[in-house]
Formats: structure tokens, sequence, C-alpha cells
């Protein structure tokens, strides 16, 4: 046995008191994702910042090769030279804060978790809701100064079984990943066409509804399905207190297909648009494709 001493027991009292504090206001707030006072001094005596920005770093660069050239410090490089910064120096911002104004960092705040069919999302659980609009301006261009359109691409959507071409961004693969889910979704048995025929749409030059803010659509990465199957919160009437009512009608077995090539869905967000998916490998880093495939188009 060893003894320790009064002020170490004092700090694991502290901590103790602190993480408990923080469990009990997280089950009542039901928003684990947004700090509290509580968390932040956790986390801070955690020290666990260092290692955040290092993934963070590591991801957009795995995930944007060839055009993020490095994160350092609070700086994204990319390879014509330019900068964005990784944090605009506003830490605990509430919800409609991180998702009206997030900067790159914020889009890293809540994981996307793939598979875990039938879960329902916690309050305000949004994985990849959050877009930094100027990241994504400078990785695909700005749909309202033309420069996006000049890479779409058309993708033969269902070749098997449509003559659809959906429009589609060329940049970083972005089209050539959803001709991969395009070729696994025609394999698919006949019953899950009624959720895949027609879409409901890919590049719309247009703002997320209710924000300020350009769709993921607007940059030629998302598309729609299944508009007479699909539910989205603000179709929804509110249950009781309040919370949103989830509702979803998309089979996991399209939504796994989608996230194996590093699209995210709408429907693991608590704001739910079932229909909705968006090339996000940032996040949901794909598989590798075949190496036939791999060049992209």
């Amino acid at each position: 046995m060893f003894a320790l001493s009064k002020t170490c027991i004092a700090a694991l009292i502290a901590r103790a008191r602190v993480t408990v504090l923080y469990t009990v206001l997280a089950t009542v707030l039901g928003a684990a994702h947004f700090s509290s006072a509580a968390q932040a001094a956790d986390e801070k005596a955690a020290s666990p910042a260092a290692m955040a920005a290092e993934q963070i770093a590591s991801r957009l660069k795995a995930a944007y090769p060839g055009l993020i050239k490095d994160v350092e410090g609070n700086g994204v490089f990319f390879a014509d030279g330019t900068r964005l910064p990784l944090d605009d120096g506003k830490p605990n911002k509430n919800f409609s804060d991180w998702l009206e104004a997030p900067d790159i960092e914020d889009m890293f705040r809540m994981p996307y978790i793939p598979g875990e069919a039938g879960r329902t999302p916690a309050a305000e659980e949004d994985p990849g809701r959050a877009r930094n609009g100027s990241f994504f301006s400078k990785i695909y261009g700005d749909c309202r100064s033309g420069g996006v359109k000049p890479e779409l691409i058309d993708v033969a959507w269902l070749p098997k079984k449509s003559r659809e071409k959906v429009s589609f961004s060329k940049i970083n693969g972005a089209a050539a990943r959803l001709a991969a889910v395009s070729a696994e979704l025609d394999n698919l048995p006949e019953k899950f066409d009624v959720y895949l025929r027609p879409t409901a749409g890919t590049y719309n030059c247009r703002l997320v509804a209710g924000t300020k803010n350009m769709s993921a659509h607007s940059y030629g990465i998302a598309i729609d399905i299944a508009l007479k199957h699909a539910h989205y919160w603000r179709w929804t009437k509110t249950a009781g207190g309040g919370a949103i009512a989830y509702k979803n009608e998309i089979p996991f077995e399209i939504v796994r297909i989608f996230e194996k090539h590093g699209f995210i869905w709408g429907g693991k967000w608590y704001h739910y648009d079932t229909m909705h998916f968006e090339y996000r490998p940032e996040l949901l880093a794909p598989e590798a494709l075949p190496s036939k495939e791999s060049g992209g188009p």
C-alpha cells in the first residue's frame, strides 16, 4: 500500500465532483455535445485539446489530398498557398451559434458514427450539419459566383435499372464516389427501388432552409432520394415538451452503402432530413475504391 498526500486526495475528489456534475447535467439536458462549465473544467484538467487538433489535422489532410497541404497551429493551408483559420477563437458556442457560424474545427464537434440501425439521435445531435462556408467554397467553389457548375459532371444513377443522370462535383473524387454508390445500389433487390427512383435532386445553388448558410447541394456534393418516403423535421409536429418526434422510412441497407463511400446521412440528425446524403470524407473516411476506379472521373 502507499499513502496519498492531502493535496492528491483533494485533487481526486475535485475531479470526481466535476465528472459527476457533468454526467448529471448531460443526462438532464440531453445535450452532451455542448459544454457546461463543469465539462469545460473537466476537459481542461484532462488537456485533450492538442490531441483533438492533431486528429482534425490528420482527417482533413487524408480527406482532401492534393487540396490541403497542411494543417498547422491555427491554420489550414491549401495547395494554392491560401490559408483559412481552423478556430475562430469563439469557444463553447451554443447550438444556434455552432450551426449558424461554425469554424472548421466546429465541424468535428460531434462525431458521425456509421451503422447503428434504429438509433434515434439525441436532442441537438446533428453530426455534420454544421458546415464552414469558406472551407467548402474553397474546396468546391462558390455557386453564387459561378464557381461550381464548371466542375459538375453527369453520374449514371442505377445504370442497369434507370436512364437517369445526376450532376455531381468531380472535385476530390466526389462524383467517382457517387458512381460507386450507384453501382452498389443498382445491385440491391427490386424491393428497394421505390426508395431510389427517381432521385429528388443533387446540385442546387440555394441556402439551407431557415438559415443564411449555403446548402451542401450548392457545392454539388449532396443527393436527395425517396421524396415520397422522406421525412423532414420541419414537416413534423413536435412531441411533448417541444421535442421533435423522429421519423424514418429509408432502409439501412441503403444508408450503409452511402456510408461505405464517405457519405453522411441526414437521418442521423436530431433535426433530421432522411432523404439527404452528402459527401463528407473528413467526417466519415470512405473505403478504398477498386484500383480501376481510384483515379476518379
